[in-house]
């Protein structure tokens, strides 16, 4: 046999593999949609969202420009209609079994195919199939989908439940619809409805790809690579594989790794679902490790279904081999709560997640990439989906696997009482099967939590509790709580069981325990926390410090974004914070002037608008940092800090560390430099002294010394002191303390500023600027001479700066070009020369710079 007829025949056999295998057919194109019943067919896009297609269109001005959003609440109200034709070939003609399958509908619709209804769907986070073997026709085919108005059909719903249910956040009267707050009654994305950092922009439509999928004998329909136990010397796992088959067969079924079977495994298989189990045994694995503890290393898996020489179905599976629980067990300061990851307690170092548009099908994969690579870059290595948004997609989570960003995945439940009628339950059940089914081979999933903060809100009487009893009879509160106890306490929980197995899972966050009756307590020795003492307390900012849980898994401080963020939705005449454009993008009531209040606390409130932006952005980064240091420096008593929030859905005002153009605020280049690995932590316990903590996450002891020099705004050294100190791996602990007094020297407070480090050798670890008293005291220098000079070097932009006095928080920024800075917000003292990476695509841009005055 020559080599040419040898490759012809190797091509020929591929060929024949491949025709026996499943097909799958995308069915996003040449959609088209219209008012139901009315008026012209216009084009759409699928993934996409009824407000976008009309946007698109030009039908509708952008939702997300000045006060457009007040009058689009009309879209919500209309039932819309959308329809594609598609051309069956003859390969998926042959095929025996044809299935359609719907990723996501947004959220009550009708589906016709070619003019026969196949179903009626009503839950968004649901995916909807239907076998289509019978109804499909040779060449062209109408697919043809309803919506119904989402909030019409949530107020049938609560009408036929006869209670209104609370749901604080749910803008209804912004909606038109009075206080008839419809969103509890609808499995949709809570802040579709309005949230205090959202707009109210109740979408419909067909938001994930719609699947046609054709096979013949067999296909594989999930893999669920179950971990019995794991550790560094060995793993062993069960393949749990389902295959729908039309007939019996006998096949082999083989599982490879690296293109070598692992696992084989010959039987009959029956007519329908079968569910088979294949050891995998796999000596001394590379283990799965958070961001920060190690590399999070992936196995891919092939299964192959044959059935003699042919290939009947064939799949890849990628997972983590890891083992990742939640700690709880009593101490003497009441019980932990902390994730212990390959025997190892972490930590959990990161930011509360939403969706980052308020038009889901507008995310693409860049924007995944922007916001993952934004916490891993901070060495955050925890993000919570918070239940108010969407089980995110696909990407985000292989995102975080390879990031080694642990997920804390809350069910979509939020600040809101539920119904508990059978047919709402059984809706819920579906949900959660299929979304632990599409997610449980994750690495990331390190816990599945019931809701957000429903638990401590419906217990009235206890810190945080929102006194919604006092709208309902004894009776109604009955009936409200059992349906909190069924759905938290029994069919989210039981569903975890089933399908996840080794998951954890957490009815509500917050929570001091497991039990129904285990509501917030604040600050709390056992469960977790949210603290929101400071910003709607009004707590000052050095309360973190004293209000510290085992687990804080929310507190937060707003800012603005940058000043060219706002100039995209707003125009000149806007530029107050008390505008109508102003207040419509600051979703919290209070939100604008409790900035403002706040300010006045800590610095000089500036009358300039630019200015007063900037501050704002100083202020929440004074905020996180202070926080953050007094979670991990209570570590092991904390282990677990999570800002909100991350990200936005909107360009606006709200607790977001970057912006929803994925920009940077000073808050997160703040949570940067305070998550490091290793970070040292001056802190003045009161007026008289200073103590110095360091806090190691890595799990290796440190030998080092550390340093501490005090001068005066011009630069003049008039104090230093150097020592050594040792730290052991994975603590926190002091290193040293200080009477203020001795480290003054007789001057003013107002006018000094002490420089801390810890070294390891000649590698500085961590330097911190610390001042004896708020920003608003010092007798900073009214107008430092900050000098900029910019280089390339090895193909790269440097910006290289110094100053001749102290000027503190230096934003650097570009008002021409769009450019950023490796390192910003910084405090320059005189004598140093500080060089920033700079990146652009720019040829002409200039630098200018803000400061605190």
């Amino acid at each position: 046999m020559n080599k040419l007829f040898l490759s012809f025949f190797i091509f020929c056999v591929s060929l024949s593999l491949q025709a026996n295998t499943p097909q799958k057919l995308n069915l996003n194109q040449n959609w088209v949609f219209r008012q139901y019943n009315l008026g012209e067919w216009l084009p759409a896009c699928v993934p996409g969202t009824i407000h976008t297609d009309l946007l698109n269109n030009g039908q509708i001005p952008d939702p997300f420009y000045r006060v457009n959003e007040k009058d689009l609440q009309w879209i919500d109200k209309i039932n819309w209609e959308y329809k594609t034709t598609f051309h069956l070939n003859d390969t998926l003609e042959k095929k025996k079994q044809k299935r359609l399958t719907f990723s996501g509908l947004d959220t009550y619709a009708d589906i016709y195919l070619n003019g026969q209804k196949l179903g009626h769907t009503d839950n968004m986070f649901r995916t909807w199939s239907y076998d289509i073997s019978s109804l499909l026709k040779k060449g062209d085919n109408e697919l043809r989908i309803v919506f119904f108005s989402p909030v019409r059909k949530g107020l049938e719903a609560m009408e036929n439940y006869g209670l209104k249910l609370p749901a604080g956040n749910d803008q209804s009267v912004l909606g038109g619809m009075g206080m008839n707050q419809v969103s509890v009654f609808t499995r949709k994305a809570p802040y579709h409805y309005g949230w205090d950092w959202g707009p109210r922009l109740v979408t419909s439509g067909i938001w994930r790809d719609v699947i046609l999928e054709a096979w013949d004998d067999l296909k594989i329909e999930d893999i669920f690579i179950h971990q019995l136990k794991v550790n560094k010397k060995a793993a062993q796992l069960n393949a749990e594989i389902t295959l729908n088959t039309s007939d019996p067969h006998e096949v082999c079924v083989e599982i490879l790794y690296n293109n070598k079977t692992i696992s084989q495994q010959n039987l009959r298989l029956k007519n329908g679902i079968n569910h088979i189990g294949l050891p995998i045994n796999i000596r001394k694995p590379r283990l799965w490790w958070s961001n920060g503890l190690g590399k999070p290393e992936l196995y891919t898996f092939q299964v192959n279904v044959k059935s003699k020489d042919s290939l009947l179905d064939s799949r890849q599976i990628t997972t983590g081999l890891r083992t990742l629980r939640l700690i709880r067990k009593k101490d003497k300061a009441g019980e932990t709560f902390y994730f212990e990851l390959n025997g190892i307690p972490v930590f959990a170092k990161g930011a509360n997640y939403i969706p980052n548009d308020v038009f889901l099908p507008r995310i693409n994969r860049a924007d995944y990439e922007k916001v993952i690579a934004n916490a891993q870059t901070a060495h955050m290595n925890m993000l919570r989906i918070w239940g108010g948004g969407i089980y995110e997609d696909d990407y985000f989570y292989e995102l975080c696997d390879k990031n080694g960003i642990m997920v804390w995945q809350d069910f979509m439940f939020a600040c809101s009482m539920y119904p508990g009628n059978a047919e709402f339950l059984e809706n819920v059940r579906q949900e959660a099967k299929d979304n632990l089914i599409r997610l449980r081979n994750h690495p990331c999933i390190a816990l599945w939590c019931g809701n957000n903060e429903i638990g401590g809100a419906w217990h009235h009487g206890s810190p945080g509790g929102w006194g919604w009893k006092k709208q309902f009879t004894p009776a109604e509160q009955d009936t409200l709580f059992q349906a909190y106890t069924t759905i938290f306490h029994q069919t989210l929980p039981d569903a975890v069981a089933k399908y996840s197995t080794n998951s954890p899972y957490w009815a509500s966050s917050p929570m001091a325990g497991p039990d129904k009756f285990d509501f917030e307590i604040q600050p709390g020795n056992s469960g977790d926390n949210h603290y929101w003492g400071v910003w709607h307390g009004k707590h000052r900012l050095e309360e973190y410090a004293n209000y510290v849980g085992r687990f804080m898994s929310e507190y937060g401080f707003q800012s603005f974004p940058e000043f060219a963020t706002v100039q995209k939705y707003a125009l000149p005449e806007d530029y107050n914070i008390e505008s109508d454009v102003m207040t419509s993008h600051q979703r919290s009531g209070i939100g604008n002037l409790r900035i403002r209040e706040y300010m006045g606390w800590y610095y000089t409130v500036p009358e300039d608008f630019e200015q007063f932006l900037y501050t704002s952005q100083v202020l929440q980064a004074r905020a996180m940092k202070t926080a953050l240091q007094a979670h991990r420096q209570a570590m092991p008593y904390c282990m677990g800090s999570l800002v909100w929030q991350l990200n936005d859905c909107w360009p606006v005002a709200s607790w977001s560390t970057t912006d929803y153009y994925h920009q940077w605020k000073a808050a997160h280049y703040a949570i940067r430099e305070t998550c490091k690995p290793t970070i040292l932590i001056p802190r003045q316990i009161k007026p008289t002294e200073l103590e110095v903590w360091v806090v190691n996450d890595l799990l290796q002891k440190i030998k080092g010394t550390y340093s501490i020099e005090l001068f005066d705004f011009d630069g003049q050294q008039f104090y230093s002191r150097k020592d050594r100190f040792l730290i052991e791996g994975n603590i926190s602990s002091k290193i040293a303390s200080f009477r203020t007094e001795d480290l003054l020297k007789g001057k003013e407070k107002t006018q000094v500023v002490a420089v801390l480090k810890i070294c390891q050798g000649k590698t500085i670890l961590d330097e911190q600027y610390f001042y004896f008293t708020e920003p608003k005291n010092l007798e900073l220098p009214k107008q430092p001479h900050i000098t900029t000079q910019l280089f390339e070097k090895n193909g790269k932009k440097y910006l290289t700066v110094t100053t001749d006095k102290l000027a503190c928080n230096v934003l650097f920024y570009s008002p021409d070009a769009p450019v950023t800075f490796s390192d910003n917000y910084i405090d320059l003292l005189p004598g140093r020369t500080y060089t920033l990476e700079l990146r652009t695509a720019a040829e002409h841009y200039t630098i200018k710079t803000r400061f605190i005055q």
